[in-house]
This record gives C-alpha cells, sequence and structure tokens, in this order.
C-alpha cells in the first residue's frame, strides 16, 4: 500500500475536524523590528500555557529536541545566528541521564538580517521548529512558517522580488476559532485540493466508538508531599533512637509530670512542649520559601549542579563520618548556652526555649538525618520549599507524638529500653545509609557532566561493598571507635546482618546483563539503564524489537491474531522513556507486552525525509504553514486526524481491522492505571475474536 494513498485520507479525515483533544499549549507572534542602517530583526515571541515548556536551543545532544530558527528570504543576508530571549531553565532529568534546557511561560527567537539591495521589498520566513512538554506528556515535534514583507522607505511595489511564495503544493486551509479553553480548538476546512475519495482504499480508524470503556484510566500525578511528611516522620523515629536524644526522652518527660505539684498542669506543659517541638521544626523551612521568592529557580539549579551535587556527596561523607564516632557535628556551645538561660523565664515561653534547646543540643545526631532530607528535597523535585515544610513536620510529628504520649502514659516509660551500646550502634548503621545515598548526589554530577563514569553496574558495586560493610558490622566482624571492646550481638543484630546479606545477593543480580532491568526496588536511585557498560541501542526496547510502521503491525497482528498497541512516542520524549524504564519493566506489565500485543512504536519526531513527492505543507492561516516533510510529521499527523490527540506518550489498543478497543491513554501514569488499561483491552479482544 502506497503512503500517498493513507496519506491522502489523513487530509480527508482532517477535513471532519479535529476535535477538543488536540493540545495548543503555545501561541506565536512573529514580528520584524527595524534597527536602523539598514538592518533588521525578524522577532518570534512564545506565550505558553502554565505548566508547559519549549527546549532551548542549547539543548544537549540525546535528550528532547531543541529549538531550530531559521529566517529565509530573497532579498536578506543573516547577520550571525539567531538568538534566545527568557527566562531559561535548567533541570536534570533522570530519564534522559542529563541536564535539559528548556524555557516556560514565554521566550523569544531573535535573527539580525539585512537587505542585499535596500530600494527594494523583501518577502521574509521565519521557520520554527520545536517541542512542547509538560510534567506528564510531550507534543509531537512541530514546524510553523510565518510570512511578513519588509518594505523599506523610498522602495514601491514595482520594486517587489519577482519570485514570491506560490500556492501551496497539495494544501488545505484551515480557520481556527479558538474557544474559552485556550488549549481547545475546533478546525473547519475552507479550501481543499486534489483529494480523490476512490484511491482511499485503507480501513478508517473510528476513535468515536472504542468497543469496551472499562480502560479509562486516571492519570492524575499525585503530590508526594504526603511521601516527604512520610519519610520525615520515619526519619524523626529513627533519631529518636540516638544517643543524642534517647536518654532525654525519660528525663524531660519525668521533668513534666513529676516536677509539677498539679499533674495536670504538668501533663498540658508536656503537650505543650510537643506541640513546640514540632513547630520549631516547621519553623525551620521558613528560610527556603523566603529564598525560594527571591529566587525561585534556584533549587532547580542547585539539583542540576555538578559542583553542588559534588559538594552534597562530600557533606554526606562527612555526615558518615560523624555516625561511624570519628568525630561529631555540633553547633557553637554558646547558642545552646543561650537557649538554655531562656528558660528560665517560666510559662509558656520558658517551655519554648525548652523545645528549643532539644533541637539545638541534638544537633549532632539530628543534623546529618535532617541534611539528608534536605538533599532528597532539593535534587528531587522543583517545589522543595513546600517538600521541606512537609518532611520537616513528619520529623517533629514524631517526636512531639512520642513526648506528648509519655507525657499523659508515664508508665510506658518503664518499658523503653535501657541507654546502652545499641544506641552507638543505630548512628553506625546511619553512617552507612550516609554514604549509600552520598552516592547518589556523585551519581548525579557524573550524569549532568556527561562524564558517565559511574556506570549503573559500578554504582551496584560500590553499593554491594557499603552493604557488605553493614553486614559484617552487624554480625560484630567489624567494630568502630565507640563500641564495645567485646560487643555481645544480639538476637536482632544477627537477623538485621542476615538481612544485610539478602540485600547484598539481591544486588549482585544487577551486575548480570537482562533483557530486562533488575532492581526494581531501586528505580530512580541508580544510573539509567542505558548509562551501563552493557548498553546497546541493538537491544531494542526492554529486549522488544516494535514494529515503527503501523501498516506493518497491521498485517503482523492479522497473522498472529493479537490487538495492536499504538505506542505513539518519541526519541525526544522524557515522560515516554520514564514509562518504557519504571513502568513496561514491572514483570506484571512486560508479560502483557511481549506474548498478548503487537507493539507498534510511532516515533513523531523521526527525522528520516520523506519522499519529495509526499512531502506537503498546510496553511494554517494567520501566515502560519505546517509542514509535512518527515516520518515524524506523518505519525504525528496520523495520530491527530485518527485520535485526535496530539501527545505523547499516547497509548491506543485496536483491532487488527482498525476498530479501536477501548479508551486510549496519554502520558505518564501510575502502574496499575496501565496495567488496567492492558488488561481491559486485552480480555475484551480474546473474548470477542
Amino acid at each position: 500500500m502506497k503512503f500517498r494513498n493513507w496519506f491522502l485520507l489523513i487530509l480527508l479525515f482532517l477535513a471532519t475536524g479535529i476535535n477538543a483533544q488536540i493540545k495548543n499549549p503555545v501561541k506565536f507572534k512573529f514580528t520584524i523590528n527595524e534597527l536602523g542602517n539598514n538592518q533588521y530583526e525578524a522577532v518570534l515571541n512564545a506565550t505558553m500555557e502554565s505548566g508547559w515548556h519549549i527546549y532551548s536551543k542549547d539543548l544537549p545532544e540525546d535528550t528532547g529536541i531543541p529549538t531550530e530558527y531559521k529566517v529565509t528570504g530573497k532579498n536578506i543576508e543573516l547577520i550571525g545566528k539567531f538568538t534566545e530571549a527568557g527566562k531559561k531553565h535548567e533541570e536534570f532529568s533522570e530519564a534522559f541521564g542529563g541536564t535539559i534546557v528548556f524555557y516556560s511561560n514565554s521566550a523569544g527567537f531573535k535573527q539580525k538580517f539585512k537587505l542585499k539591495d535596500p530600494t527594494k521589498p523583501a518577502d521574509v520566513t521565519s521557520e520554527i521548529t520545536y517541542q512542547t512538554c509538560d510534567d506528564r506528556v510531550c507534543l509531537a515535534p512541530n514546524t510553523l512558517e510565518f510570512n511578513q514583507k519588509v518594505t523599506p522607505k523610498g522602495a514601491t511595489e514595482e520594486a517587489a522580488t519577482e519570485e514570491t511564495t506560490g500556492p501551496v503544493k497539495d494544501s488545505v486551509k484551515i480557520t481556527e476559532t479558538v474557544t474559552e479553553n485556550p488549549a481547545k480548538t475546533e478546525a473547519t476546512i475552507t479550501e481543499t485540493s486534489k483529494l480523490d475519495p476512490k484511491q482511499l482504499k485503507i480501513a478508517t480508524i473510528d476513535f468515536k466508538k472504542p468497543l469496551t470503556d472499562c480502560g479509562t484510566a486516571s492519570t492524575k500525578v499525585d503530590e508526594n508531599y504526603w511521601t516527604y511528611l512520610f519519610l520525615g516522620f520515619i526519619g524523626g523515629l529513627i533519631a529518636l533512637l540516638t544517643p543524642c536524644v534517647f536518654p532525654m526522652i525519660p528525663l524531660t518527660v519525668s521533668f513534666f509530670t513529676k516536677g509539677s505539684k498539679n499533674k495536670a498542669k504538668g501533663k498540658r506543659d508536656a503537650l505543650i512542649y510537643g506541640f513546640f517541638i514540632l513547630l520549631i521544626f516547621v519553623l525551620l523551612s521558613i528560610p527556603f520559601h523566603i529564598i525560594d521568592g527571591i529566587a525561585g529557580n534556584i533549587f532547580n539549579e542547585i539539583s542540576t549542579s555538578v559542583w553542588l551535587n559534588i559538594a552534597f556527596f562530600i557533606i554526606f561523607i562527612f555526615f558518615a563520618g560523624s555516625f561511624f564516632g570519628y568525630y561529631d557535628i555540633t553547633l557553637p556551645s554558646s547558642i545552646a548556652n543561650k537557649s538554655s538561660k531562656a528558660e528560665e523565664a517560666g510559662g509558656i515561653i520558658g517551655i519554648f526555649f525548652m523545645a528549643l534547646t532539644l533541637v539545638i543540643v541534638s544537633f549532632s545526631c539530628t543534623g546529618p538525618i535532617l541534611g539528608s532530607l534536605l538533599g532528597s528535597a532539593v535534587t528531587g523535585s522543583s517545589n522543595v520549599p513546600m517538600l521541606l515544610t512537609f518532611a520537616l513536620a513528619g520529623f517533629g510529628l514524631a517526636w512531639a507524638i512520642i513526648f506528648g504520649l509519655l507525657a499523659l502514659f508515664p508508665q510506658a516509660l518503664q518499658s523503653l529500653p535501657k541507654s546502652g551500646g545499641w544506641m552507638n550502634t543505630v548512628k553506625v548503621v546511619l553512617g552507612f545509609v550516609e554514604l549509600a545515598l552520598a552516592l547518589k548526589f556523585l551519581s548525579k554530577a557524573d550524569l549532568v557532566s556527561k562524564t558517565f563514569f559511574l556506570k549503573r553496574e559500578l554504582f551496584i558495586a560500590i553499593w554491594i561493598i557499603i552493604a557488605l560493610g553493614l553486614a559484617l558490622y552487624l554480625l560484630g566482624l567489624i567494630r568502630f571507635p565507640h563500641d564495645d571492646k567485646k560487643p555481645k550481638i544480639s538476637v536482632t543484630r544477627k537477623i538485621l546482618g542476615v538481612l544485610g546479606i539478602g540485600f547484598v545477593i539481591y544486588l549482585i543480580q544487577g551486575l548480570i546483563p537482562s533483557e530486562r532491568p533488575k532492581l526494581q526496588l531501586l528505580s530512580g536511585i541508580l544510573p539509567p539503564l542505558n548509562v551501563s557498560y552493557f548498553h546497546d541501542e541493538k537491544d531494542g526496547i526492554l529486549g522488544m524489537h516494535p514494529e515503527h510502521d503501523f501498516f506493518k503491525a497491521i498485517e503482523l497482528a492479522k497473522k498472529e491474531d493479537k490487538p495492536i498497541l499504538i505506542d505513539f512516542t518519541g526519541y525526544g520524549c522524557e515522560n515516554c522513556r520514564k514509562m518504557e524504564e519504571f513502568v513496561w519493566s514491572e514483570p506484571d506489565i512486560l508479560p502483557i507486552l511481549q506474548n498478548d500485543v503487537v507493539l507498534a512504536s510511532l516515533y513523531v519526531d523521526d527525522k528520516e525525509e520523506l519522499p519529495e513527492d509526499q512531502k506537503t505543507k498546510i496553511d494554517l492561516g494567520d501566515g502560519q504553514i505546517k509542514k509535512v516533510k518527515t516520518i515524524g510529521d506523518r505519525w504525528s499527523l496520523f495520530q491527530q486526524v485518527n485520535f485526535n490527540n496530539n501527545s505523547q506518550p499516547h497509548y491506543v489498543l485496536i483491532t487488527p481491522d482498525g476498530k479501536v478497543i477501548n479508551t486510549p491513554v496519554s502520558g505518564y501514569m501510575p502502574k496499575e492505571d496501565f496495567k488496567k488499561f492492558l488488561e481491559c483491552g486485552v480480555n475484551f479482544y480474546k473474548k470477542n475474536k
């Protein structure tokens, strides 16, 4: 079947309208500014809806699609290269294993030029190729043209260049009407040319009538604030077990319950004491909100800075040394002394300073734990201040609950274990954890700088050494400065030591080459799959080799009697890579993709050019012309017309005869949602074929 035939079908479908699912989050305005001395500047300004961004021209290789801006004309001569304007953002991408550079809200692209003959006007054509993404999806790369005439003073229409752009070959003119929602558009065809319905011989795909709707999946992205609250709470509980804090629990609670003649008042003051602990930890996050308000991009810059990630690596190593007992990290004693004196004020103010003194004097144990939360938040999200607030609130909440409950039920103090060597064991274990976390920052610096020294297998090997060291310590084969000379190894330590050896065995499998990724529990922590000694592009996707031509997939599906999973994807689509690595690779997802469907991955950013007789243009009106010149353009238009969608990843399950089985889904989504979508379509097909 020739491409020409089915492409004409696409254009015919286009004439029936494109529904509101097609996203158009970027608006352009093209102007030409006169600079004087026969110099001009072609300026294309882009305005993006909230949450969307377009990539910079300075995007590193093997990541997204860099923006390209070209200015051409018969009577013009370019001056230098095009420049960008706007607030540039940099962000490390786990999926690409490198830093992506982009603009949000607005951006400008400028190209200076002069007229070869200042006495004649010139028709100036501005062309931009760009890609738009948000946190869930990317849209297919788009190429638009804008035309404007420059007429210098004194020039006449007769002096215009003789050759101008003629009628667009095989084009359709589209008038666009914008609705209340700027992302929604309605297209109406006002003119068509050279369409012969008799040439249309392939089956149509009826998106409007899916055979079942059980596969509708929610793709809502949940905020991870509660995750950080939970992590902070766990960190707080762990900190309570350290030598700096645990001995203070009975002393402090006893002070309130026995030091007051009125026991009810003593318990009330203990609860207020717990509340102030929570408040103080929450207040520690305020400076980060202030910094974010002054320089909102600073945390993004920190997370992608090579040197700051190296600094975090060194700091975490320093924390580990403290936990191992080689030195202590403390705040200046003058701070604790001043806070302690303020306790004498009595009443609620005195209780507040008692809580503050506890936080200060326990810093040698809590500092590294809080530093870990800080490092995780700064390098793991764009909303750092709020994440830190939740994390610190969780940390303080753990302390507040323990002190509060023990104040209400002081008899529980008797059931607490006595202080002893086990607390130092907790600190040393935390030291090994700090070493493991430190490696994550070194890995990020390595990936951002594109040195790729710390390969996935080397990272795993170092973690194996750390885990083995932890296991040997728990079994009493390694000692640190504050350990007893002849420690008595408890049953708990022995069990944890055996679990540590089990973790070593779990890690070892990550060193063995495999068709699918191992160590799923560590996804997002380890370097990406492509940063590996064993990576080869010829290995395909998770050992699979999907079809990249829709019609070949149709033929294979008829032969094997399977439904087709159309995967509209892109080489520069970060969310597509995240789906493949973190969702497709799951043990209950991958077998479905391998055995129950024919996978057709259609790359909307494939740069391979179409034959000249298959290239075309579509006039969008307002001086904008859509070019269709590559295989990627072909699949992008195929997706828009047949499935009323232009975002990637976009997944559609169809029968071999071209019927949509269930409602398609888009964007990065939780594993369970994608599994529900797959099982719905596959099970329906098996029952009704």
